[in-house]
């Protein structure tokens, strides 16, 4: 799975061993290892604690790297990643240019479903939602504190903590989402 060798890839990259990687990221050694040899396919969770351990997005892990200047991305092409477990699924509407650090993302929540905890992103990184169908349940922080959106709502916040997104109906929850990390403190 590219997914799983992107991660091992970067992972060498960067100089981390197995053990550094699970200590980073709060994923186990044993897990990362399958995922890297692509036995085991992560839950969205997972995959946004390893990009956050490796200091990049889950975009750049999934392989999306073309910096042109113009770029189209037809329906599709668009980057999919559906986690097995909750059926979450996350489109990426944009390329992703590390360098630019923007991400426009469509996120489907099934029925009455949740995405688990994201981890904090790093101090400077903001995110945008704009709920365009359903009804969605915003838990930020560590003592979460919620926040309802319905249809045609927003919401922005520093996202340098927990965050889980909570699907309230019985109808799929659809969210666009813009990460926003061209800002990062260093």
């Amino acid at each position: 799975m590219e997914f799983g060798y992107n991660i091992k890839k970067e992972r060498k990259q960067k100089g981390l061993t197995l053990e550094e990687l699970s200590e980073r990221s709060n994923v186990s050694k044993s897990m990362l290892s399958m995922i890297e040899r692509g036995e085991k396919n992560p839950t969205i969770q997972v995959a946004s604690q390893i990009a956050e351990g490796l200091e990049v997005t889950i975009s750049k892990l999934l392989g999306e790297q073309q910096e042109n200047e113009v770029i189209v991305i037809r329906s599709n092409q668009q980057l999919i990643y559906r986690d097995e477990t909750t059926g979450v699924e996350r489109h990426l509407l944009s390329p992703s240019f590390s360098a630019i650090g923007i991400e426009f993302i469509l996120n489907i929540i099934p029925p009455l479903k949740e995405t688990g905890t994201f981890p904090p992103h790093k101090r400077g990184v903001q995110e945008h939602i704009y709920v365009a169908r359903g009804k969605l349940k915003i838990e930020l922080g560590e003592k979460p504190k919620s926040y309802i959106l319905e249809k045609g709502d927003s919401i922005y916040y520093e996202a340098d903590l927990k965050h889980r997104f909570v699907n309230l109906l019985n109808t799929e929850c659809h969210y666009y989402l813009i990460i926003d990390s061209h800002k990062i403190d260093a």
